[in-house]
This record gives C-alpha cells, structure tokens and sequence, in this order.
C-alpha cells in the first residue's frame, strides 16, 4: 500500500501538483454550535455582551479559509477566489455554512472545514461568558465540485 503523503521512507510530503491543470472548484461545509436557550435567546435579541457575534464570526470564517495553509501543515497554498460564511441563529444554537471557491490544481475542502470551525470558535469565544457550555458539533463537508473526482453531495444533505 502506498499513501500520498508519505514518501518513501515514511517520512511526510506535501503532494506535488505542478503537473494538473487548475479548475474551477467548490466546497461546502456545515457545523453547529450548540448554545443554551438563555444564549439563543441573547443571539436574536442582539444582546450578547461582547458584540455582534454573527458578524465576527463571519469574519473570522473567511479570514480562516485563507489561512488554512498556515494551519494545516501538508495543504497547499492556493488561491481562494470566493468564501462565504452564513450563519443562522436556531432552535438549540448557530447554524454554520461556509461555501469556498477556487479556480486552482486542488481542491477547498480544507478550507470550507477551516472556515466554518473557526467560525463556530469565533461564536464560543462571543458567548462563552453567558454559557461555559456551549459546543462545536457536527462538522463536516456536505459538498464539492470540481477536479477530478467531480461534484459530491453528501448523502441526507441538500446543496
């Protein structure tokens, strides 16, 4: 068996995508952060002491994707040509999607991943003084388009 990643001697590499030819391509990531009642409540009402957490966190999404390289140590540096982070304030906490684009040699699920993560921490750092409890849950790649592999949808999720 040999890993893409893995020289061989074992050792780590980054994969070497010098020879693939850039193609237009997307991700998109979802995650929850699952707050008290007391919090969803500060959330709608635009109460929560430190700010507008929606706005931060947002922020903070889209300024992950871009850096998901310095994050992630076998990623490649590549150009993000779109990333868009919604966040929603429901039943139970904040919803997050964040959806990144690229026209490039790899793909940008890394950085859909980053950015709703970072944007769900930006969330609990806003309202962990309301709630030590607060929680990430649930994140994960709902779908891609783009290279080889093509568009993926992941099962039980709409686009």
């Amino acid at each position: 068996m040999s890993f893409t990643h893995l020289d061989d001697a074992g050792h780590a590499r980054m994969v070497d995508v010098t020879q693939k030819q850039p193609t237009v391509r997307a991700a998109t990531a979802r995650g929850f952060v699952r707050c008290a009642p007391e919090v969803v409540t500060a959330l709608r009402d635009g109460a929560v002491p430190k700010g507008d957490v929606l706005a931060v966190a947002r922020i903070a999404g889209i300024q992950a994707a871009k850096r998901t390289p310095d994050l992630l140590p076998l990623a490649h540096v590549i150009g993000v040509h779109g990333a868009a982070v919604d966040l929603g304030v429901v039943e139970g906490g904040v919803e997050i999607e964040a959806t990144v684009r690229t026209a490039d040699r790899t793909g940008v699920e890394m950085e859909a991943l980053t950015a709703v993560s970072v944007a769900a921490l930006a969330v609990v750092d806003m309202v962990k003084g309301l709630d030590k409890g607060t929680s990430i849950e649930h994140v994960r790649i709902v779908a891609k388009t783009g290279g080889k592999s093509g568009a993926w949808l992941r099962p039980g999720e709409d686009a």
